[in-house]
Order: structure tokens, then sequence, then C-alpha cells
């Protein structure tokens, strides 16, 4: 429904495509960035001022600020104290810090400002506009010439402009100057005007227009000039926003009537060798907040970006357009849906998709708006990209209205990877985690690392987008059944910067197929979330190959027991106030689709299970394709055809008991069932067709029949899965069966007691120390204890694996081979030596044919039978070897309680 509103190998994947060509820069960009990126998104140190950056300039390595301020500061913990800086203000492209060029704007009365700077085509002279009556003490009237090499005010440039001047562009001969002024030099001169650059005089330039002017641009041709601002006419003629004109006489050579909304005004034009750019800010419904690129050939549209967000800037540089705006919502271009401001973003210039660099301010002072200026200002041939407007933050840091960022040195890490892992079935275990977020790097390498092993046992590339971070998986196919692994993943960019280690994702593979989620998977689903994680934000999609993960909101429970389905897997809970979870990724449902999950609740306030919506955090504009509770627990699946059309169940399901919901829509119709029962059919075949996301929990229910008290869900759910197709009522009954059979219980074991025995100190106990030692020769011996459990009811002991750590002492570990072997004397952790140490059995449980160095668990399967012979009560077992390389473990009292011995049993049907 539409809510009111306005118009064992890698595995590589790639989500976004780059250019190359050739641009305006002379130096190629930092390789250690995504192409066609050409800066970094790390903020170096810069001075900053105390109000709003309006405008900026470069040259001879310098670059020259204008705005509404009165002096700068060093940054935060930067050397230097605050100087004064008038409305202007000179900074080094390098190091961020004032040169020796002071300037002081001032007025006489109201409040100075300089709005606009530009350079003469040789760099020579710096034309500065805005509002002020004097530079340095020498009177001008809100425009200015300054000899860049002496930083003084020209005095034979004396043009005589009657009110503030916002933008600026300059030919070898001519200013070009748009504003709010009537008259220039007592002449009519309506928004736009053009002077001559040598001494300032009134050219015949006429381009009169009926609301002020804010942006000027000199095609690359020097044959006209592109206007922007808030006009409806030029000269007369019918052209809102935008108009290119004749650099000499003013007259129109092209209108744009209608081309752009008419609450919608250009803030800013740049241009390239092929086009120029507009950046375009809106007040109200309807509006146009984005930018357009034209082709310089026939000033027609090139691409129109529509993301909502009040565009200020935009830049061309190396064919790539950066861009300053708060875009809020870009799902008109197939991006971000409305949400989180993103101040600073970049995109190729031929087309509307963003890439992967994007810092990011806060709003700021003032108007609230971020960043309103950039430029590119060089030295040493390093290329600088320049920020300036009136945030108070950049990248979360405080820096107030300038930043700026390097061509080179990347030195921002990506995000931690949040991982997960799952086994369905015998050997084959999927590792999998939300992708990693860096503000200048979109394809990053993530390695995998198994049982804490120093080497990676595997290696993905991936990309992502600060909107776009979809799950990557990798499968090992090299896992043994009844075993436990360990994974952990880290994430590194081009230049080598790495992260974190995730944290550790542990999962038993297990002795036997686990029925419910192998016939899920194995029925096409495309996205299934089984909400087993232990940590947030990242819900794991445990198709086969969907990669399509969820996010929480506002922290949902985790981990809710029991679940829905037999077995370990567990079920979240929302608290139905303000928790939920959204799909990761945007997608399209097609005609035939299932939308499958189980859920329990005692809610009289009702709420959305599940179901398909335009947004992601926020509520959505379109919902439908979901299903929905009433208050007094009878559940609703419906879907929108330009009315909502929906199967309402008779029974109330809101008895705190599990219950299986499947609905359904393909050529046949809609058809719901409840616990395997159809419960209603209707011969729709349709639904609203628009781009968007899963939403479990929660979502908008606005204009639906029987709208609960709450939108939110107030419950548990478990086992969520879309599949691309409709599933049979044999399928759906299957799969309600599936939930009960029987499963694999897997019990972690953690060494009630361990020690070891030392030859070499006869009397030693080693009870009490952080390590264990296996050696023949001189003699070594370990001995652990478990407390085994009894086998469940109506199971029996499938596996037995013994896991154990080298510790990180050189030598760690063992080329010989270790046994493992039962004990059947007496002993204690406190009180066993190499003189009173226990007897040993046999034959051996199992054992490890030698250990690499390297501190990593290592597992072997011990003899089911004879483990299973002692359930119900203490086990013993000891570590020997004949050779004489020692092995080092972890012991129990290890101080990072990691790795230390443990026993994994798996109980499941005789």
């Amino acid at each position: 429904m539409r809510r009111s509103r306005g118009a064992a190998a890698a595995l590589a994947l790639s989500l976004v495509g780059t250019g190359a060509g050739i641009g305006l820069g002379l130096v190629a960009p930092a390789a250690a960035i995504t192409p066609p990126v050409a800066f970094t998104a790390d903020a170096l140190p810069t001075w900053q001022p105390d109000g709003v950056v309006w405008a900026l300039a470069e040259a001879g390595g310098q670059v020259f600020v204008g705005g509404t301020f009165s002096a700068v500061r060093p940054p935060a913990g930067g050397a230097g104290s605050e100087r004064p800086a008038v409305n202007f203000a000179a900074l080094d492209a390098a190091t961020g810090a004032p040169t020796s060029c002071s300037l002081s704007f001032t007025v006489g009365s109201g409040t100075a400002t300089v709005r606009a700077l530009t350079l003469s085509p040789d760099k020579k002279t710096l034309y500065a506009g805005g509002y002020f009556g004097a530079v340095n003490g020498t009177p001008v009237s809100s425009l200015a010439a300054i000899d860049v090499a002496s930083c003084t005010v020209k005095a034979s440039f004396r043009p005589a402009f009657a009110a503030t001047v916002r933008a600026l562009a300059v030919t070898a001969d001519t200013v070009y100057a748009g504003g709010d002024f009537l008259t220039v030099a007592g002449q009519p001169r309506e928004r736009f005007a053009a002077v001559a650059a040598a001494d300032g005089a009134l050219r015949p330039f006429t381009a009169d227009a009926d609301e002020p002017g804010r942006a000027v641009e000199v095609t690359p041709d020097g044959n006209n000039v592109v206007l922007g601002g808030d006009f409806f006419t030029v000269n007369g003629t019918n052209t809102h926003a935008l108009a290119v004109v004749n650099a000499t006489s003013g007259a129109l050579t092209k209108a744009y009537p209608g081309f752009i909304e008419t609450n919608s005004v250009v803030k800013d034009i740049a241009t390239d060798a092929t086009g120029f750019y507009t950046a375009n800010e809106g007040t109200g419904g309807g509006v146009f907040d984005g930018r357009i690129a034209l082709d310089l050939g026939d000033l027609g549209q090139r691409w129109r970006d529509t993301c909502l967000g009040a565009t200020q800037a935009v830049l061309p540089y190396r064919n790539v357009l950066y861009s300053a705006s708060h875009a809020h919502d870009c799902s008109s271009v197939g991006e971000f849906p409305d949400g989180q401001r993103h101040h600073l973003l970049a995109q190729p210039t031929t087309s509307t998709g963003k890439l992967g660099w994007a810092p990011d301010t806060n709003d700021g002072i003032g108007e609230g708006i971020g960043p309103r200026v950039m430029t590119v200002g060089s030295k040493g041939g390093v290329p600088y990209l320049w920020v300036g407007g009136e945030f108070t933050t950049v990248n979360g840091t405080a820096q107030q209205s300038l930043t700026r960022f390097a061509s080179t040195g990347d030195t921002g890490a990506p995000t931690v990877p949040v991982a997960s892992a799952v086994s369905f079935k015998p050997g084959e275990a999927q590792v999998r985690w939300r992708t990693s977020l860096d503000l200048d790097d979109s394809a990053l390498t993530y390695r995998i690392y198994r049982n804490g092993a120093a080497t990676p046992i595997a290696t993905v590339t991936a990309d992502s987008l600060f909107f776009r971070r979809p799950q990557a998986s990798w499968t090992d196919t090299t896992v043994t059944p009844g075993q436990t692994y360990t994974y952990r993943v880290t994430a590194t960019d081009a230049a080598g910067n790495t992260s974190a280690l995730s944290g550790t994702a542990s999962v038993t593979v297990p002795t036997s197929a686990d029925a419910y989620p192998n016939q899920v998977r194995a029925d096409g689903a495309q996205q299934y979330w089984r909400y087993d994680e232990s940590a947030l934000p990242f819900v794991a999609d445990s198709s086969d190959g969907g990669n399509r993960s969820g996010v929480h909101l506002n922290a949902p429970a985790l981990r809710q027991t029991p679940g829905a389905v037999s077995g370990g897997s567990t079920a979240i809970g929302f608290n139905g106030t303000d928790t939920k979870v959204y799909g990761d990724q945007r997608q399209t449902v097609g005609s035939a689709y299932t939308i499958e999950t189980w859920f329990r609740t005692n809610t009289t306030r009702g709420g959305k299970l599940f179901g398909f919506g335009s947004n992601q955090a926020r509520g959505s504009n379109q919902y439908d394709k979901h299903l929905y509770m009433t208050n007094d627990g009878r559940l609703v699946y419906g879907v929108y055809t330009g009315a909502t059309r929906t199967i309402t169940t008779t029974g109330s399901y809101n008895d705190n008991r599990w219950h299986h919901a499947v609905a359904t829509q393909g050529p046949g119709g809609m058809t719901l069932y409840v616990d395997g029962v159809q419960k209603g059919t209707l011969a729709v075949t349709t639904h609203e067709n628009f781009a968007g996301y899963w939403h479990a929990g929660g979502d908008s229910l606005g204009g639906w029949p029987d709208r609960p008290t709450s939108e939110y869900w107030a419950g548990q759910l478990d086992e969520t899965a879309v599949y691309p197709t409709a599933l049979s009522a044999a399928q759906v009954q299957r799969h309600h069966a599936l939930a009960t059979a029987p499963a694999d219980a897997v019990v972690q074991l953690t060494a009630a007691e361990d020690t070891y025995a030392n030859a070499g100190a006869p009397d030693g106990n080693y009870g009490s120390s952080g390590s264990l030692a296996v050696r023949g020769s001189s003699f070594y011996a370990s001995y652990l204890r478990f407390d085994l459990p009894a086998a469940p009811a109506g199971t029996v002991l499938k596996s037995a694996v013994l896991a154990v750590k080298t510790n990180t002492m050189s030598g760690a570990g063992t080329t010989d081979t270790v046994s493992v072997v039962p004990v059947t004397g007496a002993w204690t952790e406190g009180g066993t030596t190499y003189n009173n140490r226990p007897a040993l059995g046999g034959p051996a449980l199992g054992g490890f044919a030698g250990i690499p160095e390297g501190s990593a668990v290592h597992t072997t399967g011990l003899t089911t039978q004879t483990v299973a012979a002692a359930l119900g009560g203490p086990y013993g077992l000891a570590l020997t070897s004949a050779g004489t390389d020692a092995l080092w473990l972890w012991s129990s009292e290890a101080q990072a309680n990691e790795g230390t011995p443990r026993l994994t049993l798996t109980f499941g049907a005789p």
C-alpha cells in the first residue's frame, strides 16, 4: 500500500561498477582508493573558522576561504592559537595552516560576508564577491580583485554592485556575477551582470532575471554562460532556475521551461570538458533536490539524480562528480531510502550510481545545511579536496566549517566484520558476515581464520557501500561431522589497512542432516533468517547463496529459547514498541512468492509480523505482501492492488504457543496457511510493484483493515523465509511436520579438572598452571577430567570430539604423534605429580598426527562406544606421546579462557 506522499573457493561479489578515463586532474588517484575515486575519506588537520564558509578557491598551493566569520583557530590538538580572520582566510593547501596572506572584508552597516571566490585563468588575480564595503580599508562595492602574489587589493578594479554578489565566473577579460543586485554602476542589471576583468567597467552583457542569481559558469569554449538561481524568467523568457546565455550579449541560448520543479532552485553549477552539472535545492513536497548532468554539445540532459537532500555544491574531478548536500533519500535512483543524512557523495560523471566515497559531516550551525562549497587545491603534486560550509563535525570529530581530504595516505581501516557460522549437514559449514564499511574503499578483501590459526583458510573479495552492505559468505567443505570449529574474519582495503578480527563464530558440524533447514533450502528459499545470532546488528541469511541478510533495529532480544523447531536453533524477541529487523538489500518481488515464519505471542495490541516495505529503519510509505495480527489475535495476510486485499483467519493465535504461518501468491491467487492448514484463499494475482526491503517485527500499517493498536510486534519470531515461488500445500505441510522432527543435540563440556606430570620435577604439581604439556622423553603427560551428562531420553551418543588449543609460546606445536587414552587410576588436579601419576589404559581413543606451530584449536574424534559407556559420570583422559618434541596447550586455568580443553558430545536418535 502507498502511504500519502509526494512523487571452498573464494566467493567474489561485484556490486558496483567502476569507471576510468581521462579527467581534469594531472595526478593519478591513489592506488589505495577504489577507482575512480581520487580522495581518501580521512579528514586532515585543518585550521577552522568560527562561522560559516561560503566560498573556496585555490592558487599556487594556497586555498582561499570566504564566508561569514571573524577568526580562525587550529584543529583540535594542533599547534598555534586563534587569530583574527574577518570573513577571509588563506591556508596552505598541504598543511591546512594559515599563510601570510591576510585580508579583512568589512561593511559600514549590517553583516559583511564573502559569498564567492574565483581565480583568473592565469591564477594571478583572485576575485571576491559578497556583501562588503571595504577590503583592508580600501573601499569596494561587493566585488573586489586581489593580487595573489602580494595579497593586496587592486585599486584599479572598481565595479559598483548595489547588493550581494553570490556567484562569480571569470574569463581572461570578463568577470560574470550573479546575486541579489538590480543595478551595477548605476545601470540596470538584474541579478546577473558582466564587468571588465581589468578595471570593473560594466559590459553590455544583459541577462536580467526576476529572482536572485546563485550560480554562474562559463562554458569551456567561452561562448556561453550558464546561469542558475531562483528565477523564473531571463530577459522576459520563461526558464526556471537554469538558463544558458550568450557570453557577450547575454541573449538566451537555451531556455529550460518546466525543466526544474517550480519549488526548486539551482545553488551551484560546475563544468568539465564534456558537460555542466547543477546542484539543486527545493522546499515542500515534490521537490527536486539532486543533481543534473547536461552535455555541452546540445545543452540537453545527460542524467538526473533525484536524491532528496538540498544539494549545495558540485565538483567534477577526474570523471567523478563530488557533491555536497544532506542527501537523505535516494530511493528514486535505486539507492538508500529516507533516513540518515549523508553530506558528501561521489558518483561518475556519466551516471547517478554512487561510488565508494562517503566521508560525512553534520548539519551544523546556521540553516543546518552542512557542507556548501568544494574545491581542489594542490601542492607538491598532491591534490587535496577542500570542503567548506556550516558543519561542526567531520566523520564524527569536532571540526568547524572547513576540512580537507588528501589523494594519498589512506589510513582508515574498514569496520570489523560481524560474522556467524552454521552447519546444516555433515561435511559442510557456512561462514557468513555483513560486509564492512570503508568510506573510501568499496572493494574489500576478507580473510577467514579457522580455529585460531594465524594463516587464513580462505580469502573472499566483496564490494560494499555505506547504504549497500550485503552478506558475504564462504563454505568450508573440509569439516568433520561431530567436530566444533571456530571462525573469525578480517576486512582489508587496498592500502592494506586491516580491521580487527571479528568476534568468534562457533559451529558444530552435525553427524546427520538437520531436517527442517535443509528442507527450507531445498525448496528454494532465497532469504532465510533463523535468528541464531548472539551479537547485534547482523541477521544472517541461511539460504543457499541468497546472501540477503538483515539488520537489527533497537536491539531485539536475541537467542530466545525454546525456538520453534527442534534442535539448538533459537528465536528472536520483539518488544512491540520499536524493535524490528529490516533487510540490508533493496529488492523487488516477482508475481509469485511465499513468505513463511513461525510466531509466538500473547499480545492484545496486534502488530506486523513480516512484510515488504519501501523503507528500512523508518516507517515505509509503500507496504504490502505482509502478515499482521489484529488486537484479538487473528492473523491477516494482505496485498495492495490499488485497494487492500486481505485473507483473515477466524481463529486467534495469541495463545503464547508457537504457530506456523505461510502466505503464498502466484498464478493461482493468494493462500494463507496456519499450522499446515489452509485458512483462506483469494483470487488475486497482483500486488504493488516497488523496490523495497523485507521487515520482521514491525512496519507501517496505515489504511489496512482491522488495523491493530501497534504496528510493531510484541512476541517472538523464528525461521522466517522468503521464496520466489508459491509453495504447494504439500510443501507447507511438510515444513510444519519437520519442525518437530528429532534433531541432534550438542553438548559442549569444559574440562572440570586438568593438570600435567613432569619427570623433571617428580614432586611438582601443575594443577594451577595455565598450560598443559605432552612429551615422551623427558616425560610429560596431561590429564583431563570431564563430567559427562547422561544421554537425553530417546537419544544415543553419536560422536565425541576433543578440542585442545596450542598456546602462544614458541615451539608449542609438535611433530610427534599425540595419543588420547583413558585414565584408569585415581587422580586430582591439585594432587597429581609425576611420582603419583595415575595409570593409563588402552586402546587409544583418538589422536593427533602432529600439530603445527602457531596457536590454534585442534580436534580429534574419540571412540564413541567407549565414551558412551561412561555417560552420566566423571571421565578421565590423558594426552601422551612417545617422541621428544613437546606439545604445549592452554589449560582451563589459562587467563584468556579461550581454547581450553573441551569435549563436544552429539546426541541423536538411535
